[in-house]
């Protein structure tokens, strides 16, 4: 029987590609934002699995998803604002 270490090489080839580029990290620093908020959209809805939904929880998950609408808006703002042609 080989063990999966023998095999490394050839199920995982290792090259210098697996960091993160520059462009990719501005990517992920750009969308941010938008995370954090599906974040705590996501957590706000977990939190309401297990009990009844109160008015506060409600009010939790609206205002989460407000949230994740304003960010998804200002990300396709920054997006298109960067268009050449200035398209808006």
């Amino acid at each position: 029987m080989k063990s999966i270490v023998a095999l490394q090489s050839t199920v995982t080839p290792w090259s210098d590609g697996l960091e993160p580029s520059d462009a990719e990290l501005d990517a992920i620093e750009t969308e941010m934002p938008l995370i954090l908020a599906e974040v705590e959209l996501l957590d706000a809805l977990i939190s309401q699995l297990d009990r009844p939904a109160s008015e506060f929880d409600a009010r939790r998950i609206r205002r989460a998803r407000n949230r994740v609408l304003a960010a998804r808006t200002s990300l396709t703002n920054q997006a298109a604002a960067s268009l050449p042609g200035g398209a808006a």
